[in-house]
């Protein structure tokens, strides 16, 4: 395969990913499945770790996952080289109850999750997915769902009844105005059967079997390339699918180094990651202790030896809003990764990992970006600094992207590429 090809090839298959990423769940589902393919042993946290050679993974809760290759040197010796990113991005949520009626119509009834852009949501067909709690000859189990297709919209109201959104910005209450439509000529209680036997239907059990739900809102358009050349990703879910992606590809591609390679992937970053699948639980430091070994310095010394690289999307300049920017760190879209540096420690870099990371990409020819955030704005938060805590050098970093949060955001293609031809280096011990 020609290099050119070869990127189309990666592009292409980001496009896909992001497509079958619908939850979280199926996100940890799709890498289930790669890993699986490409010959990685699936585990659980109730196994003995220490005995198993080779590459391996363990799911958490459906919705975080840890798969790991080990090196030719021990942990000890030559340490862990980890790729840490999250699944899950800001959506509205449905409530257990699902269902709401007003004005003689069936609403859904969410709730927002994590920081979402709240104007972007209305005026689009919007989509359901994500599991289903069910019970199978007296066993809890769970069933990934998804409903193809729009299922409900959340219209805007005329401008007529509303003469100041264009100059004082589209206001939703949380509460009041972000239900959206999802039927009429029914009440309340029949809508709500009426979706979990839709839902039931897609999961191939009766709907007698639903004890309960973990459902998420998503645009029901897929992902695409846009541009005249192509250039730009339109797509949900970008933050954090993207770098998902790059640290899956890049796992599976890298050769074998020292390094016992890691690929850790979180749930509930978007709204503060602690949570049992967060990056603020036990999950990653249990993990890397039982793979250091049993030596009661193991840890420590496999720690020292380490380094993370936690990735999360970054801020580009935006033509109409550059100003919004410091004016000396000013990342573009399709201009190479992005080392991101907030000295509070909002994100994990100092000078050496940002160095190493900076090395990496010139030894590779790739361009290397920095964002900092003006000190008059809140600076954001990424898993880094919490895993960071655990004892691993880190640096934080993520590529360029316009209307973060946003229902559906915009990336460089070529960016897809860079980074990931950059974590594949970096697992494999470069």
């Amino acid at each position: 395969m020609t290099a050119t090809a070869a990127s189309q090839e990666l592009v292409s298959d980001l496009i896909s990913f992001l497509n079958c990423g619908k939850s979280p769940f199926h996100v940890v589902a799709e890498t289930r499945r790669r890993l699986l393919e490409k010959g990685f042993q699936e585990l659980s946290e109730s196994d003995c770790l220490q005995q198993v050679e080779g590459s391996a993974f363990v799911i958490r809760g459906g919705a975080a996952i840890i798969a790991w290759r080990r090196g030719r040197k021990t942990p000890c010796e030559a340490g862990f080289r980890i790729v840490g990113a999250h699944t899950d991005q800001p959506c509205l949520r449905p409530k257990p109850g699902l269902v709401k009626n007003a004005q003689g119509l069936n609403l859904l009834d969410v709730e927002p999750y994590g920081g979402m852009i709240l104007a972007t949501w209305p005026d689009r067909p919007l989509s359901l997915a994500g599991r289903l709690i069910v019970e199978v000859e007296g066993q809890v189990q769970t069933r990934l769902v998804s409903l193809d297709g729009p299922l409900c919209c959340l219209p805007n109201v005329a401008i007529h009844l509303n003469r100041s959104v264009n100059d004082e910005g589209l206001k939703l209450n949380k509460h009041k105005q972000m239900s959206p439509v999802l039927s009429m000529g029914s009440s309340a209680d029949e809508a709500r059967e009426a979706l979990l036997e839709s839902l039931a239907q897609r999961a191939q059990i009766p709907r007698s079997q639903i004890l309960d739900h973990d459902l998420f809102l998503l645009e029901a358009e897929d992902a695409t390339l846009w541009g005249m050349n192509q250039e730009f990703i339109s797509s949900g879910k970008l933050d954090d699918l993207a770098m998902c992606h790059a640290g899956l590809r890049a796992m599976l591609e890298s050769e074998r180094g020292d390094q016992t390679a890691v690929l850790a992937l979180f749930d509930h970053e978007e709204c503060g990651s602690n949570s049992y699948r967060g990056a603020g639980s036990d999950f990653l430091p249990s993990l890397l202790a039982r793979l250091a070994g049993s030596e009661p310095e193991a840890l420590p010394r496999a720690l020292s030896h380490s380094m993370q690289i936690s990735a999360d999307m970054a801020h580009a300049v935006h033509p109409l809003y550059a100003d919004l920017h410091d004016g000396t760190h000013v990342p573009s879209v399709n201009g190479g990764p992005v080392i991101k540096v907030n000295h509070n420690q909002r994100y994990a870099t100092d000078g050496l990992t940002a160095a190493v990371f900076r090395n990496l990409c010139k030894l590779l020819q790739v361009p290397c970006q920095q964002f900092v955030s003006r000190p008059d704005m809140p600076c954001g938060s990424t898993i880094g600094s919490l895993t960071a805590a655990y004892g691993i050098a880190t640096v934080d970093v993520g590529n360029p992207m316009w209307a973060m949060h946003s229902v559906r955001e915009s990336a460089g293609a070529q960016d897809a590429i860079s980074m990931t031809s950059v974590m594949k280096a970096f697992l494999s011990g470069f």
